[in-house]
């Protein structure tokens, strides 16, 4: 296909983004930032060396060869810290736009992350925030610079770019927008997780080409974070995802920039690498739970959120609300040309360090990310070289090609089966041989190891056309099955639109997010009051210490359940408590007593269950 043709499918299906009130970065041409940007070369326990000054680099340098060694790391730095006297001005400056009216776009949180949650994941959020002191960090200061920088680029000249690729495998036409911001002050700009300079966020729009030759949307792909996988994928029919036209709609997670197809607020959740091993456990045990469970729950259940059990993950808000600026078509603002990934150029290909400054984060969140085509570590991101592996979508065949893939299966059963019928047919004529041979040697005594190898082979011939026949069972239903499906393609029935989600990210209701400001106070500093009773127990009465923890969290558990209005739960949880707890103790002190009356009851069971037989 030629590059025009590309281009023009890239705009016919080019997304509209809708951004929160107080969002400060959009995407943009990523040389500009580059030509804003300095290089530098990091080496263990060598000083810093800059390989180019802001102004001088372009992305023809930045794509240049370089050699220095396994340990190096390579990274770009948009943005210095500002200093008092800049940090003075431009809080002037947001007070004089503040008066003259023009600073009503501004970001209000609302109800706080942590009265959305439990106590160990405030807990765990505690934990999260004290590591933010021992690890490497941009400072808060670099967003408002890195805001008035890039709001000066935008001064200059206002576009808002996108880079595009066509990816053609398996039958499927993939369309893969790329979307590069100057900075990500989730943690600064929002109360999220982290902040870092520069931001790569992509989604992936899906097509296939119907019998008239017209290619066709049939899903649509939102990254999301680190995720991966069918969740992330919605069918085109699916009224979950909102369009102008042809063209899918993207909530923008405020700072973070994470992708989603409804607004709203939604709980991200943060894995801390020293407990992973535990949110493993939990996700398993989950997993197997929800396997046993699962035919027996109801939609709603199937589709609950699966934040509400991720007690031990760090929780922080995404605001997705949409009441900002808004990119695309009939939108106040417009895409410029998108420029195209494909062929690659040789700043994407050749450029594997981060496009914003290294701190050397262990946890690497707040680190830069590299291009569009590698990881921090510099291997390449799987949404690029695997882009329908990377939603799901590699076991999923395209409309156009689905009836031809179910006849040629149905062949290829057809044959199948005949080759298990024969075997079976001679099979069972070697048993019934077997049989009348076993038949003849019964009362001949002379012939007796004869008729235990007889006995042997018969067995193992039985065994096999069990196994022969039960196969053969199994591909009957699942032709039968597959012909249902072949006639409701036929019939141009689509299937259902969400049986591939397991964990579908919603936006928090209204109902949750009704708290009081009291509530919300309480949330925020019950984790620290929490700690300071128990030091206080410690000091002046350690020896009631465990009591009297024992008794300070089932006071906060009490005082949360009043915020939440779920005393009546409450109270049915201590009281299923309270009488587990008692049968254990009788049970430990009437021991001998009750193994007796067990064995008595069971004795009465078996006798009674043996008599009512016998009147029948």
């Amino acid at each position: 296909m030629t590059t025009e043709f590309d281009i023009a499918l890239l705009r016919r299906f080019e997304p509209v983004i809708r951004y929160t009130q107080g969002e400060q970065f959009f995407p943009m041409d990523a040389g500009r930032y580059v030509t804003q940007s300095s290089l530098w070369l990091h080496r263990p326990n060598q000083p810093l060396h800059r390989l180019w000054d802001e102004g001088n680099l372009t992305l023809e340098k930045l794509a240049e060869p370089r050699s220095d060694g396994p340990d190096a790391i390579y990274y770009l730095k948009f943005i210095d810290p500002l200093s008092l006297t800049d940090m003075l001005v431009y809080q002037i400056e947001q007070v004089r736009e503040g008066i003259a009216g023009q600073g009503e776009d501004v970001f209000r949180a609302g109800r706080g992350r942590l009265a959305r949650v439990g106590y160990i994941s405030r807990f765990v959020a505690a934990l999260f925030s004290l590591s933010l002191l021992a690890r490497g960090r941009v400072p808060g200061d670099t967003a408002v610079a890195a805001a008035r920088a890039y709001k000066q680029m935008m001064a200059q000249q206002e576009t808002y770019t996108y880079y595009g690729r066509v990816v053609r495998k398996n039958g499927w036409v993939g369309l893969q927008y790329w979307f590069f911001y100057a900075y990500n002050n989730w943690r600064s700009g929002f109360y999220g997780a982290n902040d870092h300079e520069s931001d790569w966020e992509m989604i992936y729009i899906y097509l296939y080409e119907d019998n008239s030759g017209q290619l066709c949307p049939e899903w649509v792909a939102y990254a999301l974070h680190d995720f991966a996988g069918d969740d992330l994928r919605r069918r085109w029919d699916d009224p979950e995802i909102e369009k102008v036209g042809e063209h899918p709609v993207i909530y923008a997670g405020a700072g973070s920039h994470a992708s989603y197809f409804q607004r709203g607020e939604y709980i991200a959740e943060l894995v801390l690498p020293l407990i992973s091993p535990v949110v493993k456990l939990v996700d398993d045990i989950q997993e197997w739970w929800e396997a046993k469970l699962r035919p027996y729950l109801g939609e709603d259940e199937k589709q609950r959120k699966w934040s509400d059990f991720s007690i031990f993950r760090v929780p922080f808000v995404d605001y997705a609300r949409g009441d900002g600026l808004s990119i695309g078509s009939g939108q106040e603002k417009q895409w410029s040309q998108p420029q195209l990934l494909d062929p690659m150029p040789n700043w994407a290909a050749n450029y594997r360090g981060l496009w914003g400054f290294y701190v050397r984060d262990p946890l690497s969140g707040e680190d830069a990310p590299a291009g569009p085509l590698y990881n921090r570590d510099g291997s390449q991101r799987r949404s690029w070289y695997d882009p329908l592996g990377w939603s799901g979508l590699d076991k999923v065949i395209p409309p156009n090609r689905r009836l031809a893939e179910v006849e040629q299966r149905l062949e290829e059963l057809n044959t199948t089966w005949q080759a298990l019928s024969a075997e079976i047919n001679s099979k069972t004529v070697q048993l019934n041989k077997l049989g009348l041979e076993a038949a003849a040697m019964s009362e001949q005594p002379h012939l007796k190891n004869r008729l235990l190898e007889n006995e042997r082979q018969s067995e193992e011939l039985s065994q096999r056309l069990n196994h022969l026949r039960a196969e053969r069972a199994d591909n009957e239903a699942l032709r039968e099955a597959l012909q249902h499906y072949a006639q409701r393609i036929q019939s141009g029935e689509r299937g259902p639109l969400r049986t591939h989600i397991r964990r579908a990210h919603r936006p928090t209701t209204y109902q949750e997010l009704r708290l009081s400001q009291f509530a919300e106070a309480w949330a925020a500093v019950s984790m620290g009051v929490m700690v300071l009773g128990f030091v206080i127990l410690a000091i002046f009465a350690p020896a009631y210490l465990f009591l009297g923890l024992f008794s300070l969290v089932m006071l906060f558990i009490a005082i949360e359940s009043a915020f939440r209005r779920r005393i009546a739960r409450l109270i049915n949880w201590l009281t299923v408590a309270l009488a587990g707890i008692a049968a254990v103790i009788l049970l430990l002190e009437f021991w001998d007593e009750a193994l007796v009356a067990a064995v008595l009851i069971a004795g009465g069971y078996i006798t009674w269950e043996n008599l009512r037989e016998l009147r029948r």
